[in-house]
């Protein structure tokens, strides 16, 4: 009696941990809309990026990542700052609590770098090519060792100077 209680036990929960398994696979693939990462977004975030310009961003950020042109988190990025380092700060506007990042803004502004909030530090830390959400990134002109490809620099350079562009359109002017 009590060995096919067991077994009775044993098989559904096999199942139920098969079951969760899928479902959570299926989750893990079901991409968020735009609209939905902006609701939950600090009241601070602002210029926030809209929809078209936060992939353009993301984009860039990917890039960059690639060829090591980035300052990943605060105690990167601020150091990067303290050295006048140039480039564009990208930072999560969804990030808790926010006083982590509310004196990235003001420094960015002191050394005339622009800054863009993107609404998820998922997404921003998937274009950093990181598993780990990320809550802010410095995206540099270029890399700090130089590149081997003349015309894949010029691509990202052409890239980068739009973004750049598009960013301090954006920006509030004080």
């Amino acid at each position: 009696y009590f060995v096919h209680l067991n077994d009775f036990f044993y098989s559904t929960m096999g199942k139920d941990k098969k079951q969760a398994k899928e479902d959570k696979e299926e989750g893990g693939k079901e991409e968020v809309a735009y609209e939905e990462k902006a609701k939950l977004v600090s009241i601070i975030a602002k210029p926030l990026a809209d929809e078209k310009l936060a992939k353009k961003v993301l984009k860039l950020t990917k890039k960059a990542s690639k060829r090591k042109a980035i300052r990943r988190g605060v105690k990167e990025v601020v150091k990067a700052l303290r050295k006048n380092a140039k480039g564009i700060c990208v930072l999560a506007g969804d990030i808790s609590p926010v006083d982590v990042l509310t004196h990235i803004p003001v420094m960015c502004e002191d050394h005339g770098i622009p800054y863009i909030y993107v609404p998820s530090k998922e997404d921003l830390g998937a274009a950093a090519l990181s598993k780990r959400p990320t809550s802010c990134m410095l995206v540099l002109p270029e890399p700090p060792k130089g590149a081997d490809d003349k015309e894949e620099q010029k691509e990202y350079a052409k890239e980068y100077s739009e973004t750049e562009k598009k960013v301090k359109s954006v920006m509030p002017v004080f």
